[in-house]
């Protein structure tokens, strides 16, 4: 079966009547997430919702507005060292999510302002060259503190700790429990209530990256965005690998309940979400639908992410990079350099920038967590500049696939 002649998949008559006619008697789906329970960390009563700005506008806008979102612009989705503009990086990968996740949401009658600011939030905390720097970063971390580093994790630090936007707990809860690397046929409700169950589940993930796999939102808002996290990069890897020269067409690709392109993908899987979710309290997909997400999933790691053009090309070199720039920094930390890029840059920015964070109080936190802050708060090109001004003479670099190279 070619993929043209892969189908396009329709709502289930009783399904689309269901909606319309709760559409029409206005309807309110009683597992949507209110606005009037949202939970803060403080009680502050600038962040109280009002009729211009709801709860979770607050949040979206607050997301929006931390230095970390700009970089999401400079940080690697897939191909690190291709310089194209028509590729995904970070940035659009985010707003692919938050797309997808609210038409599944306003088809199922969820709170989409939340789902919003869930997707919007949930990469935060990524390090630059995507889940190859995670995994680099994680390594020289766990070397010294037995700790892990995991972008979904960190996205909750950024959040609710180095900036202090103070963000509501089902957004947090919702970044935290993202894993879209994980496939689950049915996503049930995870129990967080409290801070101080997040805090906990905070704590036990970074001292042990399987307790990550436990993880389950605690709402329906963010278990429909860490489906959407899957389908946002499935079908967009693959176009962008096409666009880079990796593969040549969709057709090496063998799912055929989902599809095969982006467009189908996207498509597809929503309208089979739908239909296996709505009025659930759950959110659930088809077998015939996870046994194609998960062998799309499969097959995008053998033929497209373990290619020439990914991180892959040049991993040794890049892992190397990010165990002499980590050493590096922690040693400029340890012996109070003023003049080292991690206080000139990180430190002083992060004070300047923040609205809680006292420059005293920062520094007294483990010099780890401090490099761990700063690496994975660096985009692509500022790692590379960095590492080049840290060590002018060494061999390790990286040369970009350059827009004129193939003239």
């Amino acid at each position: 079966m070619t993929a043209a002649k892969i189908p396009y998949l329709t709502l289930e008559p009783e399904i689309e009547k269901a909606i319309q006619e709760d559409r029409a008697r206005n309807w309110r789906n009683p597992l949507a997430f209110k606005d009037e329970d949202v939970v803060r960390r403080e009680d502050n009563a600038h962040d109280y919702a009002t009729t211009t700005r709801p709860a979770f506008a607050r949040d979206i806008e607050k997301i929006i507005n931390i230095p970390a979102y700009n970089r999401y612009a400079d940080k690697t989705q897939v191909f690190s060292f291709v310089e194209n503009d028509d590729i995904c990086r970070r940035g659009l990968h985010v707003q692919l999510v938050s797309r997808i996740s609210r038409a599944i949401g306003e088809l199922l009658g969820l709170n989409v302002q939340l789902i919003e600011a869930i997707a919007l939030g949930h990469d935060l905390g990524h390090t630059p060259f995507g889940h190859a720097g995670e995994r680099y970063l994680s390594e020289n971390y766990e070397q010294r503190t037995g700790l892990c580093f995991r972008h979904n994790v960190h996205s909750v630090r950024v959040m609710d700790q180095l900036y202090r936007r103070n963000i509501s707990l089902q957004t947090l809860d919702g970044a935290l429990c993202h894993n879209g690397e994980f496939a689950q046929q049915v996503l049930q409700l995870g129990s967080t209530k409290t801070f101080e169950e997040l805090d906990e589940a905070v704590s036990l993930c970074t001292a042990d990256a399987k307790q990550i796999k436990t993880l389950r939102p605690s709402t329906l808002e963010g278990c429909v965005v860490r489906v959407s996290d899957m389908i946002a990069y499935i079908g967009k890897d693959r176009a962008d690998a096409i666009d880079v020269g990796i593969i040549g067409s969709h057709s090496i690709f063998d799912s055929t309940y989902i599809g095969r392109t982006n467009a189908q993908i996207i498509n597809n899987m929503t309208v089979d979400i739908v239909n296996n979710s709505y009025r659930k309290d759950h959110i659930a997909m088809s077998e015939e639908a996870f046994e194609d997400i998960v062998l799309a999933k499969k097959q995008n790691y053998e033929k497209i992410y373990f290619q020439e053009g990914t991180v892959s090309e040049f991993e040794n070199i890049v892992q190397e990079m990010f165990a002499e720039l980590y050493e590096r920094l922690l040693q400029d930390l340890l012996a109070g350099d003023e003049s080292s890029p991690v206080f000139k840059h990180h430190v002083q920015s992060l004070v300047a920038k923040s609205v809680a964070i006292k420059r005293d109080e920062y520094l007294n936190e483990e010099p780890n967590r401090i490099i761990t802050d700063y690496i994975s708060s660096m985009t692509d090109s500022y790692f590379i500049a960095l590492h080049r001004h840290l060590f002018p003479n060494s061999p390790h670099r990286i040369f970009k696939r350059e827009y004129c190279d193939d003239l």
